[in-house]
Protein backbone atom coordinates (compact mmCIF):
# COMPACT_ATOMS: atom_id res chain seq x y z
CA UNK A 1 0.00 0.00 0.00
CA UNK A 2 2.77 2.53 0.71
CA UNK A 3 4.57 1.85 -2.38
CA UNK A 4 1.52 2.49 -4.41
CA UNK A 5 1.07 5.59 -2.18
CA UNK A 6 4.59 7.14 -3.01
CA UNK A 7 3.86 6.36 -6.83
CA UNK A 8 0.98 8.25 -7.05
CA UNK A 9 2.48 11.14 -4.88
CA UNK A 10 5.21 11.00 -7.53
CA UNK A 11 3.11 10.73 -10.15
CA UNK A 12 1.62 13.96 -8.86
CA UNK A 13 4.55 15.52 -8.73
CA UNK A 14 5.27 14.87 -11.96
CA UNK A 15 2.51 16.42 -13.20
CA UNK A 16 2.56 19.32 -11.30
CA UNK A 17 6.27 19.85 -12.46
CA UNK A 18 4.80 19.31 -16.04
CA UNK A 19 2.73 22.70 -15.62
CA UNK A 20 5.47 24.29 -14.06
CA UNK A 21 8.11 24.12 -16.21
CA UNK A 22 8.12 25.93 -19.69
CA UNK A 23 9.18 26.08 -23.22
CA UNK A 24 8.86 29.50 -24.50
CA UNK A 25 7.12 30.67 -21.55
CA UNK A 26 4.64 28.26 -21.44
CA UNK A 27 3.96 25.14 -19.73
CA UNK A 28 4.68 21.26 -20.76
CA UNK A 29 2.18 19.22 -22.01
CA UNK A 30 2.83 16.15 -21.03
CA UNK A 31 5.03 14.57 -18.08
CA UNK A 32 7.19 11.74 -20.00
CA UNK A 33 6.24 8.99 -22.42
CA UNK A 34 4.98 6.74 -20.59
CA UNK A 35 2.07 8.69 -19.32
CA UNK A 36 1.69 9.74 -23.00
CA UNK A 37 1.56 6.12 -24.14
CA UNK A 38 -1.06 5.09 -21.46
CA UNK A 39 -3.38 8.15 -22.33
CA UNK A 40 -3.37 7.45 -25.70
CA UNK A 41 -4.35 3.69 -24.95
CA UNK A 42 -7.47 4.96 -22.85
CA UNK A 43 -7.90 7.06 -25.95
CA UNK A 44 -7.74 4.01 -28.17
CA UNK A 45 -4.82 4.37 -30.08
CA UNK A 46 -2.15 1.58 -29.15
CA UNK A 47 1.34 3.37 -29.51
CA UNK A 48 4.93 1.76 -28.89
CA UNK A 49 7.91 3.72 -27.21
CA UNK A 50 9.34 4.99 -30.55
CA UNK A 51 5.68 6.58 -31.09
CA UNK A 52 5.41 8.22 -27.28
CA UNK A 53 8.86 9.38 -27.18
CA UNK A 54 8.54 11.58 -30.75
CA UNK A 55 5.26 12.89 -29.60
CA UNK A 56 6.98 14.00 -26.01
CA UNK A 57 9.63 15.53 -28.01
CA UNK A 58 7.37 17.85 -29.86
CA UNK A 59 5.51 19.21 -26.86
CA UNK A 60 8.74 19.75 -25.04
CA UNK A 61 11.18 21.04 -28.59
CA UNK A 62 8.17 22.75 -29.76
CA UNK A 63 8.55 21.44 -33.18
CA UNK A 64 6.07 19.75 -35.37
CA UNK A 65 6.38 16.20 -36.02
CA UNK A 66 6.37 15.06 -39.66
CA UNK A 67 4.52 11.30 -39.93
CA UNK A 68 5.39 9.07 -42.76
CA UNK A 69 4.80 5.69 -43.47
CA UNK A 70 2.16 3.79 -45.92
CA UNK A 71 -1.41 4.79 -46.14
CA UNK A 72 -3.98 3.72 -43.54
CA UNK A 73 -1.36 2.94 -40.85
CA UNK A 74 -2.55 5.28 -38.15
CA UNK A 75 -0.94 7.87 -38.90
CA UNK A 76 -3.69 10.62 -38.89
CA UNK A 77 -5.34 9.12 -35.88
CA UNK A 78 -2.36 9.64 -34.19
CA UNK A 79 -2.88 13.12 -34.50
CA UNK A 80 -6.79 13.09 -33.44
CA UNK A 81 -5.79 10.68 -30.15
CA UNK A 82 -3.18 12.98 -29.25
CA UNK A 83 -6.14 15.71 -29.39
CA UNK A 84 -8.36 13.75 -27.78
CA UNK A 85 -6.49 12.50 -24.82
CA UNK A 86 -5.27 15.85 -23.94
CA UNK A 87 -8.69 17.81 -24.33
CA UNK A 88 -7.91 19.87 -27.07
CA UNK A 89 -9.38 21.06 -29.84
CA UNK A 90 -8.10 19.43 -33.39
CA UNK A 91 -7.96 21.98 -36.18
CA UNK A 92 -6.99 20.14 -39.85
CA UNK A 93 -6.18 20.84 -42.89
CA UNK A 94 -6.65 18.61 -45.43
CA UNK A 95 -3.90 19.01 -48.17
CA UNK A 96 -4.45 18.27 -51.97
CA UNK A 97 -3.25 19.76 -55.29
CA UNK A 98 -4.07 22.88 -55.69
CA UNK A 99 -4.83 24.01 -52.54
CA UNK A 100 -3.39 27.72 -51.92
CA UNK A 101 -2.77 30.31 -49.47
CA UNK A 102 -6.56 31.61 -49.28
CA UNK A 103 -7.87 27.99 -48.18
CA UNK A 104 -5.00 27.26 -46.27
CA UNK A 105 -3.76 30.29 -44.18
CA UNK A 106 -6.18 33.37 -44.83
CA UNK A 107 -8.29 35.55 -46.75
CA UNK A 108 -10.72 38.48 -47.06
CA UNK A 109 -14.31 38.33 -47.03
CA UNK A 110 -14.48 40.07 -50.47
CA UNK A 111 -18.50 40.40 -50.19
CA UNK A 112 -18.76 41.99 -46.84
CA UNK A 113 -16.01 43.81 -48.06
CA UNK A 114 -17.92 45.43 -50.92
CA UNK A 115 -20.51 46.01 -49.18
CA UNK A 116 -19.09 48.38 -46.68
CA UNK A 117 -17.68 50.03 -49.40
CA UNK A 118 -21.19 50.73 -50.40
CA UNK A 119 -22.74 51.53 -47.22
CA UNK A 120 -19.56 54.20 -46.61
CA UNK A 121 -20.94 56.13 -49.89
CA UNK A 122 -22.73 59.08 -49.31
CA UNK A 123 -25.14 61.60 -51.03
CA UNK A 124 -24.78 61.29 -54.51
CA UNK A 125 -23.63 58.16 -56.08
CA UNK A 126 -20.41 60.03 -56.88
CA UNK A 127 -19.60 61.26 -53.31
CA UNK A 128 -18.08 58.23 -51.11
CA UNK A 129 -15.89 58.52 -47.72
CA UNK A 130 -12.26 59.12 -47.57
CA UNK A 131 -10.54 56.09 -49.26
CA UNK A 132 -7.38 55.84 -46.74
CA UNK A 133 -10.29 55.41 -44.06
CA UNK A 134 -12.21 53.15 -45.42
CA UNK A 135 -9.37 50.79 -46.84
CA UNK A 136 -8.05 50.77 -43.24
CA UNK A 137 -11.93 49.88 -42.53
CA UNK A 138 -12.18 47.27 -45.06
CA UNK A 139 -9.10 45.24 -44.23
CA UNK A 140 -9.45 44.77 -40.46
CA UNK A 141 -10.27 41.86 -38.16
CA UNK A 142 -13.74 42.10 -39.01
CA UNK A 143 -13.30 41.20 -42.70
CA UNK A 144 -10.46 38.84 -42.29
CA UNK A 145 -11.31 35.34 -42.56
CA UNK A 146 -8.98 32.72 -40.88
CA UNK A 147 -8.37 29.15 -42.43
CA UNK A 148 -6.92 26.26 -40.93
CA UNK A 149 -3.24 27.46 -40.64
CA UNK A 150 -4.04 31.10 -39.25
CA UNK A 151 -6.73 29.70 -37.02
CA UNK A 152 -4.22 27.40 -35.12
CA UNK A 153 -1.99 30.47 -34.55
CA UNK A 154 -4.20 32.50 -33.29
CA UNK A 155 -5.93 30.23 -30.91
CA UNK A 156 -6.00 31.47 -27.50
CA UNK A 157 -6.45 27.59 -26.08
CA UNK A 158 -3.98 24.77 -26.81
CA UNK A 159 -4.78 23.36 -30.10
CA UNK A 160 -3.25 20.43 -32.28
CA UNK A 161 -3.03 21.07 -36.00
CA UNK A 162 -3.10 18.31 -38.41
CA UNK A 163 -1.40 18.72 -41.58
CA UNK A 164 -2.83 15.93 -43.60
CA UNK A 165 -1.35 14.06 -46.49
CA UNK A 166 1.46 17.14 -46.88
CA UNK A 167 3.32 15.27 -49.47
CA UNK A 168 0.18 16.11 -52.16
CA UNK A 169 0.80 19.75 -52.22
CA UNK A 170 2.14 21.59 -55.10
CA UNK A 171 5.81 22.11 -54.33
CA UNK A 172 5.42 25.98 -54.41
CA UNK A 173 2.50 25.62 -52.00
CA UNK A 174 4.22 24.05 -49.75
CA UNK A 175 6.50 26.95 -49.14
CA UNK A 176 4.12 28.36 -47.51
CA UNK A 177 4.51 26.32 -44.57
CA UNK A 178 7.59 27.12 -43.64
CA UNK A 179 7.19 30.53 -42.04
CA UNK A 180 4.31 29.00 -39.99
CA UNK A 181 6.54 25.60 -38.88
CA UNK A 182 9.24 28.01 -38.02
CA UNK A 183 8.09 30.15 -36.33
CA UNK A 184 4.60 29.66 -35.75
CA UNK A 185 3.44 33.31 -36.99
CA UNK A 186 1.85 34.12 -40.29
CA UNK A 187 2.38 37.67 -42.00
CA UNK A 188 -0.15 39.51 -43.40
CA UNK A 189 0.38 42.61 -45.59
CA UNK A 190 -2.70 44.28 -44.72
CA UNK A 191 -2.18 43.94 -41.09
CA UNK A 192 1.25 42.82 -40.09
CA UNK A 193 2.64 39.58 -38.68
CA UNK A 194 0.25 37.57 -36.77
CA UNK A 195 2.40 35.91 -33.90
CA UNK A 196 1.02 32.99 -32.11
CA UNK A 197 -0.60 33.25 -28.24
CA UNK A 198 0.57 29.40 -27.62
CA UNK A 199 2.52 27.08 -29.48
CA UNK A 200 0.00 24.30 -31.45
CA UNK A 201 1.19 20.54 -31.50
CA UNK A 202 1.53 20.32 -35.29
CA UNK A 203 1.66 16.80 -36.90
CA UNK A 204 1.86 16.70 -40.58
CA UNK A 205 1.18 13.16 -42.52
CA UNK A 206 2.61 12.20 -45.42
CA UNK A 207 1.85 8.75 -47.89
CA UNK A 208 5.25 9.34 -49.35
CA UNK A 209 3.55 10.17 -52.71
CA UNK A 210 6.44 12.35 -53.54
CA UNK A 211 10.00 13.73 -52.16
CA UNK A 212 9.18 16.53 -49.47
CA UNK A 213 11.68 19.61 -48.95
CA UNK A 214 15.14 19.43 -47.36
CA UNK A 215 13.62 23.31 -45.72
CA UNK A 216 10.28 21.72 -44.74
CA UNK A 217 12.02 18.15 -43.09
CA UNK A 218 14.36 20.48 -41.27
CA UNK A 219 11.48 22.03 -39.20
CA UNK A 220 10.13 18.89 -38.25
CA UNK A 221 10.82 15.29 -35.59
CA UNK A 222 10.76 12.71 -38.36
CA UNK A 223 8.49 9.35 -37.46
CA UNK A 224 8.38 6.83 -39.57
CA UNK A 225 4.67 4.39 -38.38
CA UNK A 226 4.68 1.28 -40.87
CA UNK A 227 2.48 -1.65 -40.73
CA UNK A 228 2.24 -3.23 -37.15
CA UNK A 229 4.01 -6.64 -36.02
CA UNK A 230 1.65 -9.35 -35.86
CA UNK A 231 1.03 -8.89 -32.47
CA UNK A 232 0.50 -5.49 -32.04
CA UNK A 233 -1.96 -5.96 -34.80
CA UNK A 234 -3.83 -8.67 -33.26
CA UNK A 235 -3.70 -6.41 -30.02
CA UNK A 236 -5.15 -3.65 -31.66
CA UNK A 237 -8.28 -5.75 -34.03
CA UNK A 238 -8.93 -7.08 -30.02
CA UNK A 239 -9.09 -3.85 -28.99
CA UNK A 240 -11.92 -2.51 -31.53
CA UNK A 241 -13.31 -6.35 -31.62
CA UNK A 242 -13.27 -7.32 -28.35
CA UNK A 243 -15.88 -10.35 -29.27
CA UNK A 244 -13.31 -12.18 -31.44
CA UNK A 245 -11.46 -15.11 -30.26
CA UNK A 246 -7.70 -15.24 -29.79
CA UNK A 247 -7.39 -18.02 -32.55
CA UNK A 248 -9.84 -16.19 -34.77
CA UNK A 249 -7.83 -13.20 -34.29
CA UNK A 250 -4.52 -14.76 -35.16
CA UNK A 251 -5.76 -16.30 -38.44
CA UNK A 252 -7.20 -12.24 -39.29
CA UNK A 253 -3.44 -11.11 -39.15
CA UNK A 254 -2.08 -14.12 -40.76
CA UNK A 255 -4.36 -13.45 -44.02
CA UNK A 256 -3.74 -9.50 -43.83
CA UNK A 257 -0.22 -10.01 -43.51
CA UNK A 258 0.04 -12.57 -46.46
CA UNK A 259 -1.86 -9.81 -48.61
CA UNK A 260 0.54 -7.30 -47.68
CA UNK A 261 3.54 -9.34 -49.52
CA UNK A 262 1.74 -9.81 -52.77
CA UNK A 263 2.24 -6.73 -55.40
CA UNK A 264 -0.49 -4.84 -54.92
CA UNK A 265 -2.10 -1.25 -55.74
CA UNK A 266 -3.30 -0.79 -52.39
CA UNK A 267 -1.80 -3.31 -49.41
CA UNK A 268 -4.71 -3.69 -46.80
CA UNK A 269 -4.32 -1.16 -44.15
CA UNK A 270 -4.89 -1.51 -40.47
CA UNK A 271 -8.14 0.30 -40.52
CA UNK A 272 -9.33 -2.13 -43.27
CA UNK A 273 -7.84 -5.37 -40.97
CA UNK A 274 -9.96 -4.15 -38.15
CA UNK A 275 -12.72 -3.59 -40.73
CA UNK A 276 -12.50 -6.94 -42.07
CA UNK A 277 -12.40 -8.44 -38.12
CA UNK A 278 -15.91 -6.74 -37.44
CA UNK A 279 -17.51 -8.27 -40.73
CA UNK A 280 -16.19 -11.74 -39.60
CA UNK A 281 -17.95 -10.97 -36.31
CA UNK A 282 -21.12 -9.98 -37.28
CA UNK A 283 -21.02 -13.04 -40.08
CA UNK A 284 -20.21 -14.93 -36.80
CA UNK A 285 -17.32 -16.81 -38.29
CA UNK A 286 -15.30 -19.15 -36.12
CA UNK A 287 -12.39 -19.50 -38.08
CA UNK A 288 -11.30 -18.13 -41.54
CA UNK A 289 -11.28 -20.37 -44.44
CA UNK A 290 -10.83 -19.75 -48.14
CA UNK A 291 -14.55 -19.62 -48.94
CA UNK A 292 -15.13 -16.80 -45.96
CA UNK A 293 -11.62 -15.14 -47.41
CA UNK A 294 -12.83 -14.97 -50.85
CA UNK A 295 -16.54 -13.79 -49.87
CA UNK A 296 -15.12 -10.84 -48.41
CA UNK A 297 -12.08 -9.90 -50.11
CA UNK A 298 -13.88 -6.44 -50.87
CA UNK A 299 -13.43 -5.43 -47.79
CA UNK A 300 -9.81 -5.77 -46.99
CA UNK A 301 -8.73 -4.57 -51.10
CA UNK A 302 -10.22 -1.76 -52.76
CA UNK A 303 -9.62 -2.31 -56.32
CA UNK A 304 -10.62 -4.98 -58.31
CA UNK A 305 -7.17 -5.95 -60.00
CA UNK A 306 -6.04 -6.50 -56.39
CA UNK A 307 -9.19 -8.92 -56.16
CA UNK A 308 -8.30 -10.71 -58.67
CA UNK A 309 -4.87 -11.30 -57.65
CA UNK A 310 -5.54 -12.35 -54.53
CA UNK A 311 -7.93 -14.35 -55.20
CA UNK A 312 -5.88 -16.50 -57.75
CA UNK A 313 -3.07 -16.71 -54.84
CA UNK A 314 -5.33 -17.80 -52.63
CA UNK A 315 -7.14 -20.57 -54.67
CA UNK A 316 -3.52 -21.70 -56.45
CA UNK A 317 -2.79 -25.29 -55.89
CA UNK A 318 0.62 -26.55 -53.65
Amino acid sequence: MNRRADAGQTEQTQTEQAHTERANGQPYRFVSPELIGRSLREAGYLANERICGVVYLGDRLGKPVLVEGPAGTGKTELAKSVARMNGMRLIRLQCYEGLDEAKALYEWNYKKQLLRIQAGRTGSQTETADWTELESDIFSEEFLLARPLLAAIRAPDPVVLLIDEVDRLDVETEALLLEVLSDFQVSIPELGTVTSAQTPLVFLTSNNSRELSEALKRRCLYLYIDYPSAEREQEIVRSHVPGLSGTLTGQISGVVRSLRQLELKKRPSVSETIDWAQTLFLLGAREVSTELVLSTLHVLLKHQSDIEKAAAELTAGP
